[in-house]
């Protein structure tokens, strides 16, 4: 799985453990939502590209590197996305953040755009997607279908559980983008929950039932 990066740092694994746990709390799963989202990413962008900038240090003048380009986008997908978007821009707070808001229908489970805004210019970014779940995989195909239609070309997938049907949906998809999972679970169920998964979490996120 060339494009897939399974994330199993032991820090990510422990505190994907905690997001289980029925009895998590609506303040603790939303900090460890970002702090996993911050783990993941620091993987994520290792590939950043980089340019030497000259810079005077308390002993001599120096060439060095920082980050070049227009560095980040952040897209999460609304709405539980939004839950790990902090943990990147602790990471790269000069990132841009668009929003792609999708509601899936109940009884096909396919998903429908209602709102989506991309930092300008899209092209030259890097893009990173967050998604919570990766369950059946149509809100993630959805997403990365209008990123492109939009003129995003580099584009990165963030989730912290997957189901296998999702991940292969996405992967046939769009083969060309970098996928970033926490977690790869054993199925979805016939409601089309991960299993064992960790429930719905926009929900579990935002304190909503």
């Amino acid at each position: 799985m060339e494009n897939v990066t399974i994330l199993d740092h032991p820090l990510i694994q422990h505190k994907i453990s905690l997001l289980r746990d029925k009895n998590t709390g609506t303040n603790e799963f939303r900090s460890l939502i970002e702090e996993i989202a911050m783990l993941m990413g620091y993987e994520a962008l290792r590939d950043l590209p980089l340019k030497e900038v000259q810079v005077e240090t308390p002993i001599e003048t120096c060439m060095t590197p920082m980050v070049a380009g227009k560095k980040l986008a952040v897209v999460p997908i609304l709405r539980a996305g939004l839950g790990m978007v902090n943990g990147i821009l602790s990471l790269a707070p000069s990132a841009k953040v668009g929003h792609i808001g999708l509601y899936r229908d109940e009884t096909t489970h396919e998903p429908h755009e209602y709102y989506c805004k991309l930092p300008d210019p899209i092209d030259q970014r890097t893009i990173v997607v967050t998604d919570p779940m990766l369950a059946t995989g149509g809100s993630a195909v959805a997403a990365i279908d209008f990123i492109k239609q939009h003129g995003g070309k580099t584009i990165k997938f963030m989730c912290i559980i997957a189901a296998p049907e999702g991940l292969k949906r996405l992967k046939e998809a769009h083969p060309d983008i970098q996928i970033y999972i926490g977690h790869l679970d054993r199925e979805l169920n016939e409601d089309a929950y991960i299993c064992p998964g960790l429930g719905d979490a926009g929900d579990r996120i935002f304190g909503t039932k």
